[in-house]
């Protein structure tokens, strides 16, 4: 009986450790399998990239692999003979000055709605999310009647007006569920010593909501650096384009493509996000939990 009862469990430990194998194994191999899926494409975009025009159009040799040898041929062009550090200039300006606006009008409204509460400032702060999910291809006809009005059409600067449409609401949400996280206790501690509002949010809600304003800071640069409606609909010269739109128009004429230069103006375009996701990753999914999950 002593034999039997010892027996199960190590019986019992084996049979977890085999299912903790297979487990292991599943996830290993469907994950193994979408990075596979994910990474294509860009592994795809930085072969082209590096190919000849020749190369790219001979159709006969395998698109997956680089036969005569590498050339930076395309991104010299690139810089050389297109618009296309302008489009980069102009996408810089466009979204440092969207980042700022959007920050300082998040930020204000959050504070606002979250900790000085007031008649209705619950139905505020859920309207202001709601218009979040209202697309832009809803929003771009009468945003063009307010754009030609202001005569700020073909202007970049029309980006800066129309793109806090898109990133104020849910950074608003963002900050808001940080602010509600934070203990009203340091809201007491901080009357009581005689500080004001503007002196609260300077001084206590900034510095603990950083990840929360890391967060929405990289949401708000990620949708002004790729928005693609509003630039197609308000801008049409070439010195006023963003990259988004001015990659593409510039580099596609009528049925000729200029694969080359268009895979290495994609991956120029997509590396500033990438550097900021890389090092700035940890605090994106905190600011993103904590907005989802608090108030």
């Amino acid at each position: 009986m002593t034999a039997i009862a010892a027996e199960y469990p190590r019986a019992r430990r084996a049979s977890l450790m085999r299912n903790r194998r297979w487990a292991l194994v599943t996830s290993y191999f469907f994950l193994i399998l979408f990075a596979i899926f994910f990474l294509t494409p860009p592994y795809y975009m930085i072969v082209t990239s590096l190919k000849s025009d020749a190369e790219v159009a001979h159709l006969a040799t395998n698109p997956w692999i680089i036969a005569n040898g590498i050339t930076l041929e395309q991104y010299r062009l690139l810089f050389k003979e297109s618009d296309f550090l302008i489009y980069f200039k102009n996408t810089v300006i466009v979204t440092l000055c969207v980042v700022a606006i959007t920050m300082v009008v998040s930020i204000l409204a959050a504070f606002s709605l979250s900790r000085m509460r007031f008649w209705g400032s619950g139905i505020l702060a859920t309207g202001i999310f709601l218009t979040y999910l209202i697309p832009d291809t809803l929003l771009f006809i009468p945003l063009f009647q307010i754009v030609r009005g202001l005569g700020l059409l073909n202007s970049y600067w029309s980006m800066v007006l129309v793109y806090p449409t898109l990133t104020v609401p849910f950074c608003t949400w963002i900050m808001i569920g940080y602010f509600q996280s934070i203990p009203k206790e340091l809201d007491e501690a901080a009357l009581i010593d005689g500080a004001g509002h503007i002196q609260m949010l300077l001084k206590i809600f900034i510095p603990v909501a950083l990840p929360g304003i890391i967060a929405a800071t990289i949401f708000a640069f990620t949708v002004s650096w790729a928005a693609f409606v509003y630039p197609i609909a308000f801008l049409f010269s070439a010195d006023q384009q963003v990259l988004t739109v001015g990659t593409v128009t510039s580099l596609i004429k009528a049925d000729v493509y200029k694969w080359g230069m268009l895979m290495a103006g994609a991956l120029v375009a997509a590396a500033p996000p990438l550097v900021i996701y890389a090092f700035l990753m940890d605090y994106y999914i905190a600011g993103l939990t904590a907005g989802a999950t608090k108030g």
